[in-house]
């Protein structure tokens, strides 16, 4: 398959509650948008900021909304409505709904301006929703409803002939549009017959009227996106997959800083009340690496130059000492957790936490992926930053802490908040820091570095495949001498440190799959964690899974098991971190970058050649 953009259907009163969203942005702030043209989920002025409009996580903004208790939605609402399609404009972020009711139907298109301008990236924090009438008589109501400080403050309003102003004692945004600004103030009901513009960002004046400037803004940033679509390294199949997911690991990056969030939305549970509920906005350094070599893989290498720049921040900053598994998006290093208690949660399953926990944790894996995210720099010779000398000895220091750290427990890569052990991903991640290290060295032509390195590293191998096979289990387990079964094992094969053809790990994939597979899906473990037995799987896992039997032989296995993945996205391509096996409801935050990278790879990995194609 290689056709265009999905979409999606949806009727008025449903209960939507698989995450049916599609994401716009700009690489520096983004805005989740339901079935229904409802703006349910936006932080500003970046990722990880206060959440202005947040009914995603007051009860999804739906038909409690509808009675009078409308919180953290900007919404334009047709009367009667009776269907909604929706669909991303091909290759671009730039999203289209439309809503269809008995009096008429109306199209929004919804977007983050981004294009070049004055030579440099433009991506103001602002968000442009343009409303068109395309049959009968439509009547719409425009509610805006954004909320500070984490939903606990109601804004004031002042307001012009042409704009609202929303205010409090730190934050000012203002709504620039062409509608009537009674209408909009009173969330009154009007005929909708001439196409209407509205403008909602920083409390500044536009230098132009809100007509010219929306749809000049719409035109560039439909060319920005094609333009970045067209240069993609797609597969023969499943194009539009990899499109969408490329795009949606573009908007996660934060461009001024080069990081990149793990998803752009906090507390939505991995289960049905299970309290798994953590904020994602931040920038896991594992989760990054894996987002910027699935880019590389179709060619999109400035995303990985930007990221190389953060990277070399942290380590520069840490100076040869402790790495955190996560930071903030622009290298804060205290994440503290605390709860949003005004919020009730998705579909009222709180809490809402606000920071991260695992900015405190020990996960030694880190350090591995530091130098494996920034290792192709010193190698790609189309990229305008150069690494050299200096940076491999910064990177050194990362490696000498890998290497101190390989055998040692650490709370793993699943963020155990109460058991430590030596998990054998983390060992694995430690090894591959001194194998890369010394692929480095050999490229500076440092001879007595790259075996000062490969012989760190050969110790470390010798270590994992020793004290992580269990006889018992006929498999390679989740820590040195332990029993257990772990998902991440199978990325041993994926850093190169044993052959897929090893009867070990063919016996590890095979004993996995019996004990952890769920159909298609994937269980991360199979050990209770701090909350017990999880109750759905880690949809990352389950393309580690068909990458692992990929790599062992069994390719017509791993496309089935593929095409099913694809198949519980979201109406728009979309996925999020988690899904019901049994169901096969999506949870946990979203959208994952994780789980988008899993789809880009399985693509990479399982299509047809052009050739062969052709």
């Amino acid at each position: 398959m290689v056709g265009g953009e999905r979409g999606q259907t949806g009727f008025k009163g449903e209960n939507v509650s698989n995450l049916d969203l599609g994401l716009i942005g700009n690489c520096c702030v983004s805005a989740l948008v339901d079935k229904e043209g409802r703006v349910v989920w936006c932080c500003l002025p970046r990722f990880d900021g206060d959440p202005v409009f947040h009914a995603l996580l007051s009860n999804n903004g739906r038909e409690e909304g509808r009675a009078g208790n409308s919180r953290g939605v900007f919404a334009i609402e047709l009367e009667d409505l009776v269907e909604s399609t929706q669909a991303y404009i091909p290759n671009t972020a730039i999203l289209r709904t439309e809503l269809r009711g008995k009096s008429g139907s109306i199209e929004i298109i919804d977007f983050m301006p981004r294009f070049k301008w004055r030579e440099r990236s433009f991506r103001p924090q602002m968000l442009v929703r343009r409303v068109r009438p395309l049959s009968g008589s439509p009547r719409i109501r425009i509610k805006v409803e954004p909320e500070f400080a984490n939903g606990s403050v109601k804004p004031f309003q002042t307001f012009g002939s042409n704009h609202i102003r929303y205010c409090s004692d730190d934050q000012n945004y203002r709504l620039t549009t062409d509608a009537p600004i009674d209408y909009i103030r009173n969330a009154t009901p009007f005929i909708a017959n001439e196409a209407i513009n509205l403008i909602f960002g920083p409390d500044e004046t536009l230098s132009e009227g809100v007509y010219q400037t929306a749809k000049h803004y719409e035109e560039r940033t439909h060319s920005y996106w094609k333009n970045w679509s067209h240069r993609l390294a797609l597969p023969f199949e499943w194009q539009d997959a990899v499109t969408r997911a490329a795009i949606t690991l573009k908007l996660c990056a934060y461009e001024p800083t080069g990081a990149v969030v793990a998803a752009m939305t906090t507390s939505i549970p991995e289960a049905a009340n299970s309290g798994r509920n953590w904020d994602y906005r931040f920038c896991w350094v594992r989760d990054a690496f894996f987002v910027i070599r699935a880019l590389n893989s179709l060619a999109a290498v400035q995303t990985m130059e930007n990221y190389v720049r953060w990277i070399m921040n942290v380590v520069a900053m840490t100076q040869g000492g402790r790495i955190q598994p996560v930071y903030g998006i622009g290298l804060e290093a205290e994440l503290t957790e605390t709860y949003a208690d005004a919020l009730p949660g998705y579909r009222g399953m709180g809490p809402v936490r606000i920071g991260n926990q695992a900015h405190e944790h020990d996960q030694h894996d880190t350090y591995g992926n530091i130098i494996l995210g920034v290792t192709q720099a010193f190698f790609d010779q189309r990229l305008f930053l150069e690494l050299g000398r200096a940076e491999f000895e910064r990177l050194e220091a990362v490696g000498q802490m890998a290497y101190d750290l390989h055998d040692k427990p650490d709370a793993g890569i699943w963020e155990l908040r109460t058991r430590a052990r030596v998990h054998t991903s983390s060992s694995l991640m430690c090894w591959a820091a001194c194998d890369r290290l010394a692929k480095i060295a050999a490229c500076l032509q440092l001879p007595d570095r790259s075996t000062f390195w490969r012989t760190r590293a050969e110790k470390i191998r010798s270590a994992i495949l020793e004290l992580a096979w269990s006889d018992k289990r006929q498999a390679f387990v989740e820590s040195f001498g332990g029993s257990t079964l772990d998902a991440s094992v199978l990325l041993m094969s994926e850093v190169g440190m044993i052959e897929p053809s090893d009867p070990r790990y063919i016996s590890t994939v095979r004993v996995l799959e019996k004990t952890l597979g769920r159909g298609p899906f994937m269980m991360r473990y199979e050990e209770a964690d701090d909350f017990g037995v999880p109750e759905t799987t880690f949809n990352i896992c389950a393309f580690w899974r068909l990458d692992a039997l990929a790599k062992i032989g069994e390719q017509d296995k791993a496309r089935e098991i593929f095409e099913e993945l694809l198949a519980v996205r979201n109406p728009l391509g979309l996925m999020s971190e988690d899904t019901a096996f049994e169901d096969r409801m999506l949870w946990g935050n979203f959208p994952q970058t994780y789980s988008m990278v899993g789809i880009i790879n399985g693509a990479v990995r399982l299509s047809k050649s052009w050739e062969a194609a052709t």
